[in-house]
């Protein structure tokens, strides 16, 4: 089992604590979003380098950790456009130096038509569905020149918010640059949460082939709605879930996300336990 976490889950104040506590968790691999995690590495755009790329690489494979991915998460719709581009230019910034940080993967979700990422029926239009080819279609253009991938995750509150709409995303833009960051929470609503079975199965069926990274998070049902708990604490089908991780993406990087402490090692034992079974 390939076990890692979100970087920025995990409370640092230098890149040395940061990666001492992910090592000293057992872990083998992490998502890193530099904004978030290092903000002092990098504060502005035109921040990076090879060498600033480099120092932050070494320091995680010194401890054995792999780095996953970048995640350099923006809304690549923005209502406002000089806000997309400032995204866009970002995130084509984390594709150049992306390997010298010893990482082929930069990741992100598909946006919002709203400045802010909340849920609306909105997104489902196919104005911003295109919107989103069109942004994305740009990245992996960027990506291809440097040998890196571009993963996109499907989310609820985005135009890409489902088995579907990840599958038609991957048949208009016709390169294999772009790749699938498997959110299993994030396709799952009050409406097709007992059918999540099915949905995995059929997310398998249909994008197994094009899925690299797997996040791991926990849900439970309160007010209507998905909350999200400590991986392990809730309802997801984990058994499910790493049967078909073990049938078809053998030591794909397993990252929890959203389980901050005192919670992370009890989560750590959890996908464990489970995943031995």
């Amino acid at each position: 089992m390939n076990l890692g976490i979100r970087a920025h889950d995990i409370e640092a104040n230098s890149l040395e604590e940061l990666v001492t506590k992910i090592a000293d968790k057992g872990l083998s691999c992490a998502q890193l979003a530099l904004s978030k995690s290092l903000p002092f590495l990098y504060p502005e755009l035109g921040s990076l380098s090879p060498g600033l790329a480099r120092h932050a690489g070494r320091a995680f494979s010194a401890r054995g950790i792999q780095l996953a991915f970048l995640g350099c998460y923006f809304n690549m719709i923005h209502p406002d456009l000089t806000e997309r581009k400032k995204g866009l230019a970002r995130f084509k910034e984390h594709i150049r130096f992306a390997r010298d940080f010893g990482c082929s993967i930069v990741g992100t979700e598909t946006g919002n038509v709203n400045a802010e990422i909340v849920y609306t029926k909105e997104n489902f239009k196919e104005k911003p569905f295109m919107e989103v080819v069109e942004t994305v279609s740009e990245l992996v253009k960027e990506a291809e020149k440097f040998g890196v991938i571009v993963g996109v995750e499907a989310g609820v509150n985005h135009p890409v918010y489902s088995v579907q709409t990840l599958k038609r995303l991957l048949d208009m833009i016709d390169s294999h640059n772009l790749q699938i960051i498997f959110d299993p929470v994030n396709l799952l609503t009050i409406d097709n949460y007992l059918q999540q079975d099915e949905i995995f199965e059929e997310a398998f069926a249909l994008l197994g082939d094009r899925i690299v990274i797997f996040h791991a998070k926990d849900f439970i049902i309160e007010g209507n709605s998905l909350k999200q708990v400590p991986v392990g604490q809730g309802l997801l089908h984990y058994d499910k879930l790493f049967n078909l991780l073990k049938l078809k993406k053998l030591y794909i990087n397993i990252l929890i996300e959203g389980t901050k402490e005192p919670f992370i090692d009890e989560s750590i034992l959890y996908l464990r336990r489970i995943y031995e079974k």
